[in-house]
């Protein structure tokens, strides 16, 4: 059964709450776009459920902060694991 995008939004928040996904993390759980998350967690949300917003945007924040930190743990990653099959 299909929820209404406000539904949607609010559960998305709350997963974004609950897990600290990444917007990226989130699409793939729920198979919908990270532009649809994106949308749906700061805008529709900002409307439907203001309280929620505020702390699901401290989270997408943090995330913010910390993304230089994961692509680089993926790059080192990467190259270790070619190091080790070579």
């Amino acid at each position: 059964m299909m929820e209404t995008v406000s539904e949607r939004a609010v559960l998305l928040g709350e997963y974004i709450l609950d897990t600290g996904a990444t917007v990226r993390a989130a699409a793939k759980v729920f198979k919908i776009s990270k532009s649809t998350v994106h949308k749906d967690v700061t805008e529709r949300l900002s409307h439907d459920n203001p309280a929620l917003y505020k702390e699901v945007k401290t989270v997408l924040e943090k995330n913010k902060r910390e993304r230089h930190i994961r692509g680089g743990m993926a790059t080192k990653q990467k190259y270790n694991s070619l190091k080790n099959n070579a």
